[in-house]
């Protein structure tokens, strides 16, 4: 009985994590939920246009309800499959602990607040909750449990923090000292769009960034020599920004390059490539997102290297 427990949460969790190669019903219960997650983002936002929800008001409504039935179960499947059975002897406080590490993980968070506000308004029916509906919105991030691009990217920022950081420090620095000299060159002549050293940040933002509204704009020689000098300097520090991220991705795309290569020239020690050898160079190529062209290309080059050395 308790084999057949701990079974049935294994394969609960594979169902719902990201599918591996192979792994059809996992594939399909991310299929599933995904589009649930992009209709209910469109089913939002058309609520917020009035001749749409006046018409289709019932319809929208029955799809936010069984969506909330669907990821509520989905989010205590979760809590419930998030210990790692592999171990027989993990305690009751172990299991306890697993699941309140995935209650309060990044994915644990988002799927909270994609049924909270629901929950929040039916108990609460009399309080104007518009803002917190807004929450529903989140639900998009939702897809980052069958997509790993967000995962890459905090990776990526992850790898080369120091520089990020010491790029985000002198963007900050730039930001702060160019809102105040805006606001001792400007306020007296324009108060209303530099009210405070605070107010002049909104400009400071915008302009750093290289957005430029243009809603706020300097009228001294000294404002206006402050605003070149902010955008030359936004230009380059969100350029170098930008580019310690850029260069973090391609570092870990040519690691998973040569993790592949690696793991070819492994199997290919025999000569020959077997069923169950391709399908576990098919998964390693779809966890890394590596194209399919791509893939075979280097399993040629690891071939033609092999025949050479020989």
């Amino acid at each position: 009985m308790q084999g057949t427990y701990r079974h049935a949460q294994n394969r609960c969790r594979e169902l719902l994590q990201y599918a591996k190669h192979g792994d059809r019903g996992s594939k399909n219960v991310d299929y599933f939920l995904a589009t649930l997650v992009i209709i209910n983002i469109i089913a939002i936002a058309l609520e917020s246009v009035a001749p749409i929800y006046a018409r289709f008001g019932n319809l929208l409504d029955g799809i936010e309800t069984v969506s909330i039935v669907i990821f509520s179960i989905e989010y205590l499947l979760r809590i419930w499959s998030s210990p790692q059975l592999q171990d027989h002897s993990l305690s009751f406080s172990g299991s306890l602990k697993q699941r309140w590490a995935y209650i309060r993980s990044f994915n644990g968070l988002i799927d909270l607040v994609s049924i909270l506000p629901y929950y929040v308004q039916a108990f609460f029916p009399y309080i104007d909750l518009r803002i917190l509906r807004a929450f529903r919105l989140l639900r998009i991030l939702k897809l980052s449990n069958y997509n790993s691009a967000l995962e890459d990217l905090f990776e990526a920022i992850m790898e080369e923090r120091r520089s990020f950081y010491a790029a985000l420090y002198l963007f900050i620095i730039v930001f702060i000292v160019s809102s105040s000299l805006m606001y001792f060159a400007e306020h007296s002549v324009h108060p209303d769009g530099f009210k405070s050293i605070p107010g002049s940040m909104y400009w400071s933002l915008i302009t750093l960034t290289t957005v430029g509204y243009g809603d706020i704009t300097p009228i001294t020689v000294a404002g206006k020599v402050i605003a070149s000098a902010s955008a030359i300097f936004g230009v380059v520090v969100v350029a170098l920004i930008t580019g310690i991220v850029v260069s973090s991705f391609n570092a870990q795309m040519e690691r998973r390059r040569l993790i592949f290569e690696d793991q070819v020239q492994k199997f290919l020690l025999d000569g020959i490539l077997d069923r169950s050898e391709e399908a576990a160079l098919e998964a390693l190529r779809k966890e890394f997102g590596m194209s399919k062209r791509r893939a075979d290309e280097l399993v040629q080059q690891v071939r033609r290297a092999s025949s050479k050395a020989s």
